[in-house]
């Protein structure tokens, strides 16, 4: 959530886009600033289509954004920008978010002094008050839509219960609603013969 993972966000948007549907794992986010960016994203919908002269593609518009539905997969170490994220999510109306309970540490800090040791002594600073949450996803986190526990058991195992709940949900909308579709061209027109 911060310069390096907003670029590679872009660069998988990209990909992703062009599916049905987006699925944004955000298990084991550590933070960071970028919420607001990621969210406007995700929220954003292809609403028209780009055509060019001697191009087979459509391009949709506006770019990157999902075409489709969008779930989220959070888990217990989703914290500070990770818990936004859910909650920003859940607040627009985005998609559901899938997993466990996030971490809830969404208290800024701020590093204001440097110990003679090098260790830094931080402070707490930027409260976050979030729609339909109030102040409390600080010390409790982000409830799920629907919630799917990961084991410790299931952790190194080929499986993912959490991702493959996620897929099942996006799979189920995509069913209620479709993947906005590029139209037909149109037929060229024809100037009558004078």
């Amino acid at each position: 959530m911060q310069s390096y993972g907003w670029a590679q966000l872009h660069r998988d948007l990209r990909i992703a886009t062009d599916a049905e549907g987006v699925i944004a794992d955000v298990r084991y986010n550590r933070g960071g600033h970028t919420s607001q960016l990621v969210v406007e994203r995700l929220a954003s919908r292809v609403i028209a289509w780009n055509a060019a002269r001697h191009f087979e593609q459509f391009v949709p518009d506006p770019d990157r954004a999902p075409r489709g539905p969008v779930v989220l997969v959070a888990n217990e170490f989703s914290g500070s920008d990770g818990d936004i994220v859910n909650a920003r999510a859940q607040a627009l109306g985005v998609g559901p978010v899938v997993g466990v309970r996030t971490w809830g540490g969404v208290v800024g800090i701020d590093s204001r002094f440097d110990l003679v040791d090098g260790t830094k002594v931080t402070q707490p600073r930027y409260a976050y008050w979030l729609q339909g949450k109030g102040w409390g996803v600080e010390n409790h986190g982000v409830d799920p839509d629907i919630e799917v526990v990961h084991t410790p058991a299931q952790l190194f195992r080929d499986d993912d219960p959490q991702l493959d709940r996620a897929i099942e949900e996006a799979l189920r909308r995509l069913e209620a609603v479709p993947a906005a579709e590029a139209p037909p061209l149109p037929a060229p027109k024809v100037r009558p013969a004078s």
